[in-house]
């Protein structure tokens, strides 16, 4: 019985956050007129980091400069982002062979990860971040720091989508394709 009421505890605590983070950022809705205020130094504060992959192997984000790049801020325990990663990894696998590049950036423990990225074979790397990685969030507008958090570069590495809350895989593919060379 306390095991479920701690899981129940966990779910309450996540939805509380997740609604906290919509309303603390109802502004964030797509365009330019929220990408316009990211600094240079933001973008280069997140493809500055070396973290690890699934495999405990060290990634850097500036190794993808010059694609598109999906970043996807999530956790194993965020019921929305779980719900969201199917769509991504269809996504990953419709736009294989263009130069696209999904990468998800877990606030989570490592472990926990590896076994989602088992249980559902992510086709794109999963990266293991600590609270602090989320606080990058916040320079790209969602200053709630809630998940999922979504930002779309283009291949000059500048943002050109971000998105607080769940994308689906028909909206997500279409942002992206018209990034791409025709």
């Amino acid at each position: 019985m306390i095991r479920s009421a701690r899981i129940g505890l966990v779910i309450a605590i996540a939805a509380a956050a997740g609604v906290a983070g919509f309303l603390a950022n109802r502004h964030l809705t797509p365009g330019d007129a929220t990408t316009q205020a990211v600094t240079q130094e933001t973008i280069d504060a997140l493809f500055g980091l070396r973290l690890p992959d699934t495999d405990g192997a060290e990634q850097a984000m500036a190794q993808w400069r010059g694609k598109v790049v999906v970043v996807n801020f999530w956790a194993t325990w965020c019921p929305p982002c779980r719900r969201e990663i199917p769509d991504f990894s269809a996504a990953s696998r419709a736009l294989a062979g263009q130069p696209v590049q999904f990468v998800g950036l877990s606030i989570d423990d490592a472990d926990k990860v590896r076994a989602f990225d088992k249980e559902l074979d992510v086709p794109y790397p999963l990266l293991v971040a600590s609270p602090q990685v989320l606080a990058l969030a916040a320079g790209f507008g969602n200053k709630a720091q809630a998940l999922p958090f979504t930002v779309i570069f283009d291949r000059d590495g500048q943002v050109r989508h971000v998105k607080l809350g769940t994308l689906n895989r028909a909206d997500l593919e279409g942002r992206i394709r018209a990034l791409l060379p025709s």
